[in-house]
């Protein structure tokens, strides 16, 4: 398996951009749904939303697995290298896509914490 530096930072951006999908984006929230259960807490009249995984089965693996940034981010880098290797010609836009995505979304935090101050 030979693989360029190039490619290395195209399939990092690409796995970074898809892992904070999966587990932190709106878009993608319906995918994370079925696996959390919504538990409400009032304090001092405000109340807070908090998503728990589901209490058993495969559902709480899941959640389980979407609650946790790195162990996405894992299966998230596997899926993207694996569908590299397989499908290349198919699989060179998506990960364009998600890396050029993933930059952005970095050069955004660059701007937010330099910039905006």
């Amino acid at each position: 398996m030979n693989i360029t530096y190039l490619t290395l930072l195209l399939l990092s951006l690409a796995s970074f951009r898809l892992t904070r999908l999966l587990v932190f984006d709106r878009i993608f929230e319906f995918i994370r749904e079925p696996f959390f259960d919504e538990v409400r807490e009032e304090h001092e009249g405000e109340v807070e939303i908090y998503y728990v995984p589901k209490k058993t089965g495969i559902k709480k693996f899941i959640g389980e697995l979407l609650s946790c940034y790195w162990c996405t981010g894992v299966w998230s880098a596997a899926f993207i290298v694996s569908f590299h290797y397989i499908c290349p010609e198919f699989s060179r836009p998506l990960i364009l896509i998600l890396a050029v995505a993933g930059f952005a979304s970095l050069l955004e935090l660059c701007v937010q914490l330099f910039i905006e101050k």
